[in-house]
């Protein structure tokens, strides 16, 4: 299975940067991932949230094919832990999913068009993160859940 990572906006702190790549170099031991980054929109100040969330839905849909399955990373999404998100991401590689897309949104969340796209929503916690710590925690837990798919001793009960 593949798995693609969009984000709108680049990690600005290079501490963060550094992080994320461990992760992803240790997820892609299990399988492939892409992450992919949404440019930030130009002029964003003079507009309205309503409108910037349209604007980086347009961009994010661009990039998803019609066999996708989406995958938005959002407050209201469900709920796991760490052996309920191995679960998860188990049963969607047992149904052959070409490309499993994640998405997190900017800072205003999603367009009605992007919720209409996604098949799930997903939620990582009740809290609220700023959007930069939200791609640690979720490369975090996909390296977790892979490790607790395959029996090793990264996560302990």
């Amino acid at each position: 299975m593949h798995t693609l990572l969009l984000m709108v906006g680049k990690t600005d702190d290079p501490r963060m940067v550094s992080l994320m790549e461990n992760y992803i170099k240790r997820i892609n031991r299990y399988h492939r991932l892409d992450i992919q980054i949404i440019p930030e929109i130009k002029n964003k100040g003079k507009m309205s949230e309503k409108i910037q969330k349209q604007k980086e839905g347009e961009l994010i849909l661009e990039e998803l094919k019609k066999e996708d399955w989406v995958i938005l990373l959002d407050e209201k999404g469900k709920s796991f832990d760490s052996i309920g998100f191995s679960q998860y991401i188990n049963l969607k590689r047992s149904i052959a999913l070409r490309r499993m897309v994640f998405v997190i949104g900017g800072p205003y969340g999603f367009s009605e068009s992007l919720y209409a796209r996604g098949q799930e929503k997903i939620a990582l916690s009740s809290m609220t993160f700023s959007h930069q710590m939200i791609r640690l925690f979720f490369l975090e837990q996909l390296y977790r859940a892979n490790s607790i798919l395959k029996n090793e001793p990264y996560h302990h009960k």
